[in-house]
């Protein structure tokens, strides 16, 4: 495939009426893409082409712009292109006007063969004479031809430099480097040309690996990295750096590599670049990121424990559902899950697992904030907020009584373990780094996890009684509401159950509603009843919400949003989790309204549950059954409606669906 097949005549404007700005011209390039037959869905398509540039501007030095969108809005690959006499301001990295405007269409879910197409045209356009050559054309067709020579020319040139490849591997290169962006089609393979032009102008032996969207090319191999002097990272996205401990490397964005490849380079072969080590123990000069906000490093760290945490929700969460639905003999009981070898397999099994999850969840987040030494004292400290160890637990370990010192924090204890953990890692590391260089190799096996663990661990035993306070005085408040008013009753033990989703909130609720069981008839406690409607619908309105609001979500969250209609029915108001983690702002108040709503009309319809858990497999023991499916259903509604609403509709790009 040449650039010729992708861009058509009609696709391409020389002069013409001027857009007013950067939004204006993006909306005429469209049109001349839509003009090529590349679009089935143009607002969507120009919807896509705005959420990317919103990331970072596609203007770039030189009077040049390549705007672009990887979307299923597109129907096949397409380059759409205008030529502007005044220019248009682009927000480009050296503040001049944008004159020659490249538009990039790349469809979701196909072959990715154009892709190496396109970042030939990126790379075509670090020359300068090219450009300029392009503004002269008087014509599409003439500007097509100019392309097409130069196309040619690189093709001879990549032929000439792959015949010469094995050579240069053999002699090994003073640099190598990686070059990627987010979506891995223009600005990865631009920095990797201006990389190897500026290195070729310097006598300077450069292996440029690009990770773009149709995968890693050009990939450095160990020898590579041996003989090097450093390492060049220009990207702005996670890379992978584990193979670079002990080599000098240098961080930054990928705009600089396509506009400061002299600089960059220059830091490598003067030795002003760090010395990298994989577990942490050295800091390289890292500019990744210096422009991105602080909620938005902090959400990073946070989806990244979430996304290892999911699959233990999902797992567990599915076979304690199975445990509760081959346990027809303990319906009723407190033993409801686990009365028969059958259902206690299940049980065991999806407990172990979700028993993992707050562990795995701040070790995760630890490990985004400080690398690999955060990973242990994440672990141990979202073990100990699972738990819930005190240090009136260590003065009573020996006790009969030690259980009632343990206080768990939940999830909220663990988003804050895994915090903790990382930050104080990250200072050790900066701590330690005065140390003498002979202690190097026992830094990531001793000194590391001895005093990561042992300052994470302190620091949630200090946190955790204050969850038992909170414990105690929710407790003591319940208790003094007994007997009156009691729908708001049901209204607020519902609504505890999904503020903290086994935190301390929700225990304090839980306990209530089964000590209620104690003194209850014989058709059960109507308190009980609305705690686990409250425990319920969280996962209900979150699975609502993926299946008729699907643009609020991406598509990871939609396939495991159907899981969570199961785990509400099963009440396991734990598939809510990775939910209120990634998005708490939203979801926490959301699934709150919910289970209030459902709290509240479990008690005004007089419903009441003999059993402490099982969810809509116990309905047959619940007095008023229909009354509580209602009361379920409505609050599972309102919680979604209220995300739903709170919630702003992903652009076609991040959502993947078209628009």
């Amino acid at each position: 495939m040449r650039i010729d097949d992708l861009l058509k005549p009609e696709s391409i404007r020389i002069g013409g009426t001027p857009p007013k700005d950067k939004a204006d011209a993006i909306h005429q390039l469209v049109g001349l893409m839509a003009k090529g037959g590349n679009v089935r869905n143009v607002e969507g398509y120009e919807r896509a082409v705005l959420a990317r540039e919103a990331e970072f501007s596609t203007g770039m030095d030189g009077g040049i712009a390549i705007p672009h969108a990887k979307t299923a809005a597109v129907s096949a690959p397409g380059l759409a292109a205008m030529v502007l006499d005044e220019g248009v301001d682009f927000d480009s990295t050296d503040g001049k006007p944008s004159t020659l405007l490249f538009l990039i269409a790349a469809p979701e879910g196909e072959a990715d063969v154009h892709l190496e197409v396109l970042s030939r045209l990126s790379t075509l356009l670090i020359d300068q004479d090219f450009c300029d050559r392009l503004r002269h054309a008087k014509t599409p067709e003439q500007f097509r031809g100019i392309v097409a020579e130069a196309e040619a020319k690189k093709l001879e040139e990549e032929d000439e430099k792959a015949a010469g490849a094995a050579a240069r591997d053999a002699a090994g290169y003073d640099v190598v480097a990686i070059t990627a962006c987010p979506t891995g089609i223009a600005h990865t393979y631009m920095a990797a040309e201006s990389l190897e032009k500026q290195a070729a102008a310097m006598g300077v032996r450069i292996k440029v690996e690009t990770q773009g969207s149709e995968g890693a090319k050009n990939v450095l191999t160990a020898a590579d990295v041996a003989s090097a002097k450093g390492v060049i990272i220009a990207a702005d996205k996670n890379v992978e750096l584990d193979c670079f401990d002990g080599k000098p490397l240098f961080s930054t964005s990928v705009t600089r590599g396509i506009n400061e490849p002299k600089a960059l380079i220059d830091t490598i072969l003067e030795g002003r670049a760090a010395t990298y080590h994989a577990e942490g123990a050295g800091h390289a000069q890292a500019m990744v990121g210096d422009d991105e906000s602080f909620g938005h490093k902090v959400y990073k760290h946070l989806m990244n424990g979430v996304s290892h945490m999911l699959p233990f929700v999902v797992g567990g969460g599915i076979l304690m559902a199975l445990s509760f639905l081959l346990d027809s003999a303990g319906m009723g009981t407190a033993a409801y899950g686990h009365s028969t070898p059958l259902a206690a397999f299940f049980n065991v099994a999806g407990n172990q697992a979700f028993s993992f999850m707050l562990p795995v969840l701040a070790g995760f987040i630890a490990s985004s904030i400080a690398d690999r030494p955060g990973l242990a004292p994440g672990f141990v400290a979202g073990w100990v907020a699972r738990q819930g160890y005190t240090f009136a637990y260590l003065a009573t370990a020996m006790d009969a009584d030690a259980q009632a010192a343990l206080v768990s924090a939940g999830f909220l204890g663990a988003l804050f373990a895994g915090f903790a953990a990382g930050c104080i890692m990250l200072g050790l590391r900066k701590l330690f780094s005065h140390l003498p260089s002979s202690l190097d190799g026992i830094k990531p096996v001793l000194l590391y996890p001895l005093c990561g663990i042992f300052l994470a661990v302190l620091a949630m035993m200090v946190v955790n009684p204050v969850m038992g306070a909170i414990n105690t005085a929710l407790n003591e408040f319940l208790n003094g509401l007994t007997g009156t008013a009691s729908v708001a009753l049901g209204a607020l033990v519902g609504g505890m159950q999904a503020t903290d989703m086994g935190g301390p909130i929700n225990k304090a609720a839980y306990v209530f509603g089964t000590a209620s069981l104690a003194d209850a008839p014989a058709e059960g406690s109507s308190i009980m009843a609305s705690v686990m409607a409250g425990g319920m619908v969280p996962p209900l309105a979150i699975a609502l919400s993926t299946t008729f609001f699907k643009n609020r979500w991406t598509a990871e969250e939609r396939k495991a949003g159907v899981v969570n209609y199961v785990m509400g029915l099963s009440f396991i108001t734990e598939g809510a989790i990775p939910y209120a983690a990634a998005d708490p702002l939203r979801v926490i108040p959301s699934c709150i309204a919910a289970s209030a709503t459902a709290g509240a009309l479990s008690m005004l319809f007089g419903c009441a549950s003999p059993a402490p858990h099982g969810g809509v497999w116990v309905i047959a023991v619940i007095h008023n059954p229909v009354g509580y499916l209602v009361a379920l259903a409505i609050g599972a509604v309102v919680g979604m409606l209220v995300l739903s609403l709170l919630k702003k509709p992903l652009p076609p790009s991040e959502s993947g669906l078209e628009a």
